[in-house]
C-alpha cells in the first residue's frame, strides 16, 4: 500500500496481511486499541477505523468480555453442476446437500425448516409458468455446515405439483423432493440458474452468523423443468465472504479439483 495511503489504510492493511498469512490465527484476539495506537502511534479514532474496515470485510468481530476476534474463514464450495444429480441417483435417504459437505469432511445440518402457502409475485409467476396471486408452496431451511451458517434456501412449486408429490407437509420428505416429483412424473431435465450479488437484508446478515457490514451475498436461482413445464424455484442465499459456486462441465479426464473443492 502507498505511503500516501490514509494511516487507518495503511494499519488495515498489515493487520490484514497478518491474518492472511496466518501470523494472527483464527480465534486469536487482535491487539486492545490501546496497545495498536501505542504500537503505530497514532490517534484513538484512527485505529478504531482501521478495525472498522477489517470488520466491514468480515475478517473480525468484537466479541463482549473478549475483545476484537480474528474470524475464521472456511471456503465452502457448492459444485451447482452435479450436485443435484447425487439427490436423483443416491440409492439412500442422503440429499444433494449432505453429500456435498461429506464430500469436503464437513457434516452438513438442515435447521429452521418453514413449509409456507404463498400467492405467486410477477417474478415468480413468470419463471413458474403460472398466473400471478396463484398459489405456490414455499419449502425454506437454514444449512449449517460444522455447526456454522451455510447458506438460506427458499424453494417453491407450483400448487398442483406440490399437492401431487406429498409436499405439503411440515417436514423434510423422505428420499429428497426431487425424487418425490420424479416418481410422480415430474422428472427434473434442465435448469436455468441465475446468479447475482447484492447487499444481505438485515434479516440475512443475523441468519447467515452476522454477516460484516461490508459483506455481500450471492443470490443463487434455480429454475427448474421437465419436458413440459417448469417445476421448481429455489432461491439460495450464501454468504459472500466464505462460499464459491463451481460448474463442472465438458470432458474433465485432467481437472484436478481445487483446494476446499471435491472430487465426484
Amino acid at each position: 500500500m502507498a505511503q500516501s495511503d490514509p494511516l487507518y489504510q495503511r494499519i488495515a492493511s498489515e493487520l490484514r496481511e497478518q491474518i492472511r498469512t496466518g501470523t494472527i490465527k483464527a480465534g486469536d484476539r487482535l491487539p486492545t486499541e490501546v496497545e495498536l495506537r501505542d504500537q503505530y502511534d497514532v490517534s484513538r479514532n484512527t485505529v478504531r477505523l482501521a478495525l472498522a474496515m477489517l470488520q466491514n470485510e468480515g475478517m473480525i468481530s468484537s466479541v463482549q468480555g473478549k475483545g476484537t476476534i480474528v474470524r475464521e474463514q472456511i471456503m465452502l464450495t457448492y459444485h451447482a453442476a452435479w450436485a443435484e444429480s447425487r439427490d436423483r441417483n443416491a440409492s439412500d435417504q442422503t440429499d444433494a446437500f449432505y453429500a456435498e459437505m461429506k464430500a469436503q469432511g464437513r457434516t452438513g445440518e438442515y435447521r429452521d425448516f418453514e413449509m409456507r402457502i404463498k400467492s405467486a409475485s410477477p417474478h415468480l409467476a413468470a419463471r413458474l409458468g403460472v398466473e400471478e396471486g396463484d398459489s405456490l408452496v414455499s419449502r425454506a431451511i437454514s444449512r449449517y455446515a460444522d455447526g456454522e451458517p451455510f447458506s438460506l434456501q427458499d424453494s417453491y412449486y407450483p400448487m398442483d405439483i406440490a399437492q401431487a408429490c406429498g409436499l405439503l407437509t411440515p417436514h423434510d420428505v423422505p428420499g429428497g423432493v426431487i425424487r418425490a416429483m420424479a416418481k410422480k412424473g415430474h422428472e427434473e431435465i434442465g435448469y436455468v440458474d441465475e446468479l447475482t450479488t447484492r447487499m444481505p437484508t438485515p434479516d440475512e446478515a443475523r441468519k447467515l452468523g452476522g454477516l460484516g457490514s461490508g459483506t455481500p451475498v450471492l443470490v443463487y436461482v434455480r429454475t427448474t423443468y421437465s419436458d413440459a413445464r417448469p417445476l421448481r424455484l429455489t432461491l439460495t442465499i450464501f454468504a459472500g465472504d466464505r462460499n464459491r459456486v463451481v460448474y463442472e462441465i465438458g470432458d474433465l479426464q485432467a481437472y484436478v479439483p481445487a483446494e476446499n473443492g471435491a472430487s465426484k
